[in-house]
């Protein structure tokens, strides 16, 4: 990337799904972008336990000795729902609170294949981005074209004048970890004029407070 401006990326965010797929190739990917983050020396933050992808990209990333954090709604932890979570554990009460929290403690997020859980989160950053509430790159790794109806979809609001062209760059796509690792860290961030006039309250009072006690 010579001559490309490279922004500083330390953790993050995964969203994925809790079920593993139906092609084995989702499995694979997920590993491979856990062991490119650990290669890199980026830590992760993602929605903690150990089912489906959400377990095998947090298990790579830890194989790599780098340091994972879960973030997770202390429903999910009842009966062990959702398994043990590989790394530090942040419990929540809410959804909306989890979320908040992984934007915060996050310097970019990416998406793998899941269901409506992880294009809830998607979508709620790239809001969030254009609201100008954060400025971090968002990708999708689409891998074996699962996001091709996703982005088609997404262009064609921007046809139909419903998405602007400027707020179409806020999310990037690659098929490859490596592309998009290297996606996110060329992002330039143009927010929108009328809305970058927007003052926003930090969304938690517990920021302080987390970035003192995990260091991360």
């Amino acid at each position: 990337m010579e001559g490309v401006s490279v922004r500083k990326i330390k953790k993050i965010c995964v969203f994925c799904g809790a079920n593993s797929g139906k092609d084995v190739a989702f499995v694979n990917a997920a590993f491979h972008l856990g062991e490119v983050l650990g290669k890199r020396k980026i830590d992760l933050v993602y929605g903690g336990g150990k089912l489906g992808l959400m377990g095998c990209v947090s298990t790579a990333v830890a194989q790599h000795e780098r340091q994972v954090l879960g973030i997770i709604p202390s429903a999910f932890t009842i009966n062990n729902l959702v398994g043990e979570t590989c790394g530090k554990e942040i419990k929540v009460a809410t959804m909306q609170e989890r979320l908040v929290m992984m934007m915060e403690l996050s310097d970019a997020f990416i998406a793998l294949p899941g269901g409506f859980g992880t294009l809830e989160e998607l979508f709620q950053m790239i809001s969030w981005a254009q609201l100008n509430i954060h400025n971090k790159p968002i990708g999708v790794l689409n891998i074996n074209g699962f996001f091709n109806g996703l982005l088609s979809f997404v262009d064609h609001a921007v046809k139909q004048e419903f998405i602007t062209p400027r707020a179409r760059k806020i999310l990037i796509s690659a098929t490859t970890a490596d592309e998009l690792v290297d996606k996110l860290q060329a992002f330039r961030f143009e927010s929108d004029p009328a809305l970058s006039k927007l003052k926003w309250s930090p969304l938690s009072s517990q920021k302080e407070k987390l970035d003192l006690t995990l260091r991360l």
